[in-house]
């Protein structure tokens, strides 16, 4: 059994043709709605990397298409941010709010990737972007007492709107390496900030300011028993909205899926996601504290390997429950990836050709 790249400069092994189904899936790079940081909104997407996600591919273009849906809601500061946000709220008062706010978003992602046969630092490397389209809904209620000394006055009512946009572009470099079951990965991504983003909207599809996010990841995979475990972790560093002088602070995220397969094509397990802020924001006014957020997800997933002509195909349904969470909106989510890619050349050992079935 072949290890590491071949003599004809593709990486080989037994992770090689999966990773050829599901490349373009691990390079959907970041995906976003309003949900966290500045009034709710983060760069990283909890959840964008899972089960495989180290596994080199095979050479030539791929594209992965994902549909996301999330309904989260937040109260406290979170809700009272996004009220200053939009000018809701004075900058100048004192304020309690006490309000709720809900969003929901149905989103459809896109992600053309293109891998290098010739191995660079003995790995794969595979570049891509991701494109965004879809329709987010916000609305806050509550009551809103303000104060400006002695004088103090009470409001109750609601405010809401909704958008059907395109958001930002992601571009994403990834470098895989493979010797037998161990795989490893690091990568490069950002936020090119060109989608619709207006700071007296609620709800938004792009985020307002660019970022820069790298990392690093592993994948245990084990054709003779059929079992999986991954995890990626990563640093964002977000520059200033230029629109409001707002900065996010450095945000932590770590994705990580196990999985095992009942057949050659099919696998289920667990996926989950931690996310927190190190360092605070700056620009915010202080009665909203450091607003560092963080949250904690987990939930099933369901994977299925095909052929198509001679291509492969892949489809995985995942979903999250969210919970912690502090200075965020949580909920739940989930995700439904298709993904085609070129298949591994016949000669390169298939990790699913010796998975034991049950």
């Amino acid at each position: 059994m072949q290890r590491g790249i071949s003599k004809s400069g593709t990486a080989s092994g037994p992770s090689v043709r999966l990773g050829a189904v599901i490349v373009t899936t691990l390079l959907v790079l970041p995906l976003q709605i309003a949900r966290a940081d500045e009034g709710g909104v983060s760069f990283w997407l909890p959840g964008q990397f899972g089960s495989l996600a180290a596994i080199p591919g095979a050479p030539g273009w791929s594209m992965a298409a994902v549909y996301y849906y999330t309904s989260v809601g937040a109260s406290g500061d979170v809700a009272a941010a996004r009220e200053i946000q939009i000018g809701r709220i004075p900058a100048t008062v004192n304020v309690s709010l006490n309000a709720n706010l809900n969003a929901r978003a149905d989103l459809l992602f896109l992600a053309p990737t293109y891998t290098f046969a010739t191995p660079v630092l003995g790995g794969q490397l595979a570049i891509g972007v991701s494109s965004i389209f879809g329709r987010a809904d916000t609305s806050i209620d509550g009551t809103l007492t303000a104060g400006i000394g002695p004088i103090m006055a009470s409001r109750s009512g609601s405010v809401s709107d909704s958008l059907t946009a395109v958001g930002d572009l992601y571009p994403m470099v990834t470098l895989k390496w493979n010797n037998g079951v161990n795989n490893w990965m690091t990568y490069a991504t950002g936020d090119i900030p060109v989608g619709a983003y207006d700071p007296m909207r609620i709800s938004n599809v792009g985020i307002g300011h660019g970022a820069i996010d790298g990392g690093g990841g592993y994948t245990y995979l084990n054709p003779a028993t059929g079992r999986e475990f991954s995890g990626v972790a990563g640093f964002t560093y977000n520059f200033k909205n230029p629109d409001t002088q707002y900065q996010n602070g450095i945000d932590f995220h770590f994705d990580w899926g196990a999985s095992q397969f009942i057949s050659k094509q099919v696998f289920v397990g667990l996926v989950g996601y931690a996310y927190q802020q190190v360092t605070s924001d700056s620009g915010q006014l202080p009665v909203l504290g450091s607003m560092q957020s963080r949250v904690l997800g987990v939930g099933p997933q369901v994977g299925y390997i095909f052929p198509i002509g001679n291509m492969q195909g892949y489809l995985n349904l995942k979903g999250y429950g969210e919970f912690d969470a502090a200075n965020r909106p949580s909920g739940w989510n989930a995700w439904l990836t298709f993904s085609i890619s070129p298949a591994a050349p016949e000669s390169t050992v298939s990790p699913t050709k010796h998975l034991v079935t049950k």
